[in-house]
């Protein structure tokens, strides 16, 4: 989990076990078949890049995927940035890598 993670992730996790991250991570919610998603893939790759040391994890959304209800995702990519399992800030549907480094800018 730690690095980029090139592919979305069917695997269930709780909200129980996102509490328990330590550190940063960086959630996306999305699918492989969304185009908006396959279009931001380039830019949170090369934002990402300069943030190796980030748990990133890539989650399969979509409808009965209780994990993106729980923190209200609507759009695709959602991007969210958690600290100790909490919610810092968010970014949807980004296009630019300048977008996904502003999020990445709040890493404690």
């Amino acid at each position: 989990m730690i690095g980029f993670n090139p592919t979305y992730s069917e695997e269930t996790f709780t909200i129980e076990q996102i509490a328990e991250l330590t550190g940063n991570t960086l959630l996306e919610f999305g699918a492989p078949w969304c185009g908006h998603c396959q279009a931001a893939t380039p830019a949170i790759k090369e934002a990402f890049a300069e943030h190796s040391e980030l748990r990133y994890i890539r989650i399969y959304d979509g409808k009965g995927k209780r994990l993106g209800r729980l923190f209200k995702v609507k759009l695709w990519p959602t991007l969210i940035l958690l600290y100790e399992g909490k919610e810092v800030d968010r970014l949807v549907r980004p296009l630019e890598a300048d977008e996904v480094r502003g999020l990445l800018s709040k890493i404690s």
